[in-house]
């Protein structure tokens, strides 16, 4: 594995269909031992989890990361709230945009860059059931126009 691999852990992609998503960070994470030993074993998940800015640190909750099978009374909490590593620019930046309605940060994914664990946060805003509607009936439609290219393609 090189400086600049990525390996993908976790994926968020009920984000996707849930926020419009407008920017992305990537951002480190403050993890213990046997947290990043379940990590590279890829026991991670991001599904429930948002994020927060507090004291000028952000912080992700509900970011569940499995207890380590092999250790012991170094386990953390699984659901611990975990600092996530910014910039204090960045930090500035993006809370200058939550302020603003209806904006939020999500986790989008967990990963390896190199050795190290990272995280992408993205700044999104909410998607209505109207929109939501809309994206399922464009892939609809996608899907519908491959199979019937495949078809034709096949005689």
């Amino acid at each position: 594995m090189g400086k600049d691999s990525v390996k993908l852990i976790a994926n968020n992609k009920k984000a996707y269909h849930d926020y419009f998503i407008e920017e992305t960070y990537e951002a480190g994470i403050s993890l213990h031992g046997t947290e990043v030993k379940s990590v590279r074993m890829g026991k991670c998940s991001v599904k429930e989890s948002f994020i927060r800015i507090e004291n000028g640190e952000v912080v992700a909750y509900g970011l569940h990361i499995s207890p380590y099978e092999k250790g012991n009374i170094f386990n953390r909490d699984p659901l611990r709230p975990k600092k996530l590593l910014l910039h204090k620019s960045e930090i500035n930046k993006i809370s200058g945009k939550i302020s603003e309605k209806g904006y939020t940060l999500v986790p989008l994914k967990v990963y390896f860059k190199g050795s190290l664990i990272k995280v992408e946060i993205g700044l999104a805003k909410g998607k209505k059931l109207y929109d939501k509607r809309q994206d399922i009936a464009k892939k609809d439609q996608r899907r519908e126009a491959e199979r019937s290219f495949k078809v034709q393609n096949l005689y």
